[in-house]
């Protein structure tokens, strides 16, 4: 709706809204967005209009100014959008028409309150939000020839809005993880990260940086000339580990891709058999370096058959499912299976009597990850691609990911969708410019 006021006619007011220069950046970053993605969500419900009747558009489009404009508070927000009144115009609020006001509306009595705009972040749908973004990874597959080959995972830490995060103020039982905090009763305790201290004798000793939030997991797709694209967010509270992550990020991804990545990289916090199994099953591989926390079977032959403690090659009997959910196999002595050969053994498995077993992971995923070379060029080319996530986390750091000033998961969590909205929406800006360049005629 364009308001007219006895200043402005309608036609003074629209011309207006046609030259300002804040209305005009707006209008160029919302037009790389799939609103058609919000209409299909109404579709699906009966209410169509968000707090106050105003649309949902408009607090979507307001909550993306409030992350491009660096605006740390919900007050900050309706200030800045007090102080552009066209821009208000141009987000499609309602407006209380008053035409003694300059622009024909009443600002005060149009824009949501404080309260209003932070329960709105909230209580925004979450599916919508993910479908958003999924359609900036669509628009900029079309835009990007082979986006999304390669993949990779982390995740950012990020601090709840509690005075437990502040070392200045004096508090009991800090760390005490059993503890529900009233500045945010959703966020939980983790450790940031961990490093060794050496002390005066001569050992060492863990040291671990302790935080309460929440972890914001992303898989990130690097190109080499368009720079860096989320393909898909996850936010948990900080006591979950890096991989538990990982398969909500990758159904995500292969939704958003409408396809399979060929490779995965991520940071040895990703050692786990069925991240490698996502890559083995489409011919690609998880170029994950080994945990050194997690124990690794012995010696194997290039085939993934094992080699006992004598260093001779075991018989594999039976395969069975295991309650870590892979498909595993039973291998025993070689000695003494399928039929005693007669040869002896000092290993004191062999003098008891059945010899030595091992029952091993046997999915493909499973042998990936105890076979493959990881000083081999291709596993370095990929890993080396991990840097895309921090990249992206570097970003997402600029825009305010790392300290949100909310007081909930879910505002948490719908404030991570809006800035990743906002990246993906500049690096398909990025790609649009690239590639209109590339198609001018020289």
């Amino acid at each position: 709706m364009i308001p007219a006021s006895f200043r402005f006619d309608q036609s003074t007011i629209a011309s207006l809204l046609d030259v300002d220069p804040v209305v005009q950046e707006y209008r160029t970053f919302f037009a790389l967005i799939d609103w058609s993605v919000v209409d299909r969500w109404h579709a699906q419900r009966s209410a169509c209009y968000g707090s106050h009747g105003h649309p949902l558009t408009a607090y979507l489009k307001a909550f993306l100014v409030r992350i491009k404009e660096g605006l740390i508070y919900a007050k900050q927000l309706r200030d800045f959008l007090f102080k552009h009144p066209l821009l208000v115009i141009e987000l499609g609020f309602h407006l209380h028409l008053n035409p003694t006001a300059d622009y024909g509306f009443d600002l005060e009595r149009t824009l949501p309150s404080r309260y209003w705009f932070s329960q709105k972040l909230r209580l925004l749908d979450r599916d919508l939000l993910s479908d958003l973004l999924a359609a900036t990874v669509a628009d900029l597959k079309e835009e990007i020839p082979g986006l999304g080959e390669v993949v990779a995972f982390d995740v950012k830490h990020i601090y709840a809005w509690v005075k437990e995060n502040n070392e200045r103020v004096y508090i009991k039982d800090r760390y005490d993880k059993t503890h529900i905090l009233v500045g945010d009763p959703d966020c939980k305790l983790g450790v940031k990260r961990s490093t060794n201290q050496e002390q005066p004798d001569g050992s060492t000793k863990e040291k671990k940086e302790l935080i309460w939030g929440y972890g914001s997991g992303v898989a990130a797709a690097p190109t080499p000339d368009y720079g860096d694209v989320v393909l898909a967010e996850h936010t948990l509270p900080f006591n979950e580990g890096d991989v538990t992550y990982f398969h909500p990020l990758y159904d995500q991804t292969v939704l958003a891709l409408s396809d399979f990545p060929t490779h995965l990289t991520a940071d040895a916090a990703y050692d786990a058999w069925y991240v490698y199994e996502k890559a083995a099953r489409h011919d690609g591989i998880a170029a994950v370096p080994l945990n050194a926390h997690t124990s690794t079977p012995g010696t194997r032959a290039s085939d993934g058959v094992p080699f006992c403690p004598k260093n001779l090659r075991m018989l594999p009997t039976f395969q069975f499912a295991h309650t870590s959910g892979y498909r595993a196999q039973h291998f025993q002595c070689p000695l003494l299976f399928p039929l005693p050969t007669g040869k002896t053994c000092d290993h004191p498995q062999f003098l008891k009597g059945k010899g030595c077993v091992k029952d091993l992971n046997w999915e493909k995923g499973g042998l990936q990850r105890v076979l493959l070379d990881r000083q081999a060029p291709l596993y370095k080319a990929i890993y080396n691609q991990r840097t895309s996530c921090e990249r992206i986390n570097s970003q997402a750091k600029e825009l305010g990911i790392e300290r949100p000033k909310v007081h909930n998961r879910r505002s948490v969590t719908n404030l991570n969708t809006f800035i990743y909205l906002v990246i993906n929406v500049r690096a398909l800006q990025r790609a649009k410019s690239i590639n209109k360049g590339l198609l001018q005629i020289r």
